[in-house]
């Protein structure tokens, strides 16, 4: 197994100051969210939207990070990015506590199984949920979260969302939890919520 990427210097033209790595939902792919870094104002960030592992059985030109019925893939893909991610640090020079991880849906929650495991300097999940088996890693020294989701969600309840709210809080993660009028999707406040949330993170 291996990641293709897409990738997008810093509009400086300097070296980056931070990364935004982005992990797309079930049956989509990079270019998906690489269509929205434009929206965010990061002109210091280096973007990353590496594409999941697996190919989806009925979506041409779509992914899957591991089978939603079976959860078959899941420990590989976790593994390719808790290998990647380090790998991603050494090369650009910017040390994990600088890495954003930001995922939609399936996406959202290889995020926070992710971001249990890695110091990063933030996590955003939007319209995702939480692996219950992950809960019991996350503590107060665990990164600081931005979650998202539409109201009218019809692929990922909203109850995913504030149930995952809940046991993040009971574990003393630092969350800011956002519902929105909105189904299952990102739109233009959503980017909002993350420009803030990125440009507030300390250090």
């Amino acid at each position: 197994m291996s990641l293709s990427v897409i990738t997008l210097a810093p509009t400086t033209g300097q070296p980056p100051v931070g990364l935004l790595v982005a992990l797309h939902g079930w049956g989509s792919n990079a270019q998906d969210l690489a269509s929205l870094a434009p929206y965010l104002s990061l002109p210091t960030y280096q973007f990353c939207f590496p594409n999941a592992p697996l190919p989806h059985p009925q979506v041409p030109e779509g992914y899957m990070w591991y089978d939603l019925n079976t959860q078959a893939g899941l420990p590989e893909s976790r593994q390719l990015l808790l290998e990647w991610l380090p790998s991603l640090a050494t090369e650009t020079g910017v040390p994990l506590e600088r890495i954003v991880l930001v995922g939609f849906s399936q996406g959202g929650a290889m995020t926070l199984d992710l971001g249990a495991r890695l110091p990063l300097a933030g996590l955003i999940c939007l319209s995702g949920y939480l692996h219950s088996s992950v809960t019991p890693l996350f503590g107060n020294a665990s990164p600081p979260i931005l979650m998202v989701h539409g109201q009218q969600d019809p692929v990922v309840p909203l109850s995913a969302a504030q149930s995952a709210e809940q046991a993040l809080r009971t574990a003393g993660v630092a969350v800011q939890y956002h519902e929105m009028p909105i189904a299952h999707e990102i739109s233009p406040a959503v980017l909002a919520l993350i420009q803030t949330f990125i440009t507030t993170l300390p250090g």
